[in-house]
């Protein structure tokens, strides 16, 4: 199911649910550094990078065009952790890891969020502060 909004078509599944996409982004193999960005509407807070799946996308692309939006990096897609489902948000979103290859110096969201680079430790702290529900996207990951 396709729903129109200003400046974006939204894509639903058949259970009314929408679509999204989003990346761990990590520095390397090891998986000891995660990036984060801020939030678009709370540039206090710190997230995850993803976004809406787009008509005709595959949720594979999809994350790499949002990291590459939201984030301005680019980098080696690894495996999938899964689809984890927000009730509360009405959304679910396929979660992959990506080894982050090269940070670029101009990308499209460079003036309203900021990236960074945390300890495990440390991004787990602040999605527990900002975004609870993202926690569950690190739980699957061979660095929780």
């Amino acid at each position: 199911m396709v729903k129109e909004k200003p400046n974006s078509t939204r894509m639903y599944d058949q259970d009314g649910y929408r679509r999204r996409a989003a990346c761990i982004c990590v520095r390397n193999e090891a998986e000891k550094e995660i990036l984060l960005v801020t939030s678009s509407r709370r540039p206090e807070h710190w997230i995850v990078p993803g976004g809406g799946v787009e008509p005709e996308e595959e949720p594979a692309a999809t994350a790499l065009r949002e990291v590459e939006e939201e984030a301005g990096v680019l980098g080696k897609l690894g495996r999938s952790l899964g689809v984890f489902e927000n009730d509360d948000r009405k959304h679910r979103t396929q979660v992959f890891v990506m080894i982050v290859t090269e940070e670029l110096d101009e990308w499209e969201d460079a003036r309203s969020r900021q990236r960074k680079w945390f300890t495990l430790d440390e991004a787990l702290k602040l999605l527990r502060l900002h975004k609870p529900y993202q926690l569950c996207y690190l739980g699957l990951a061979k660095f929780s």
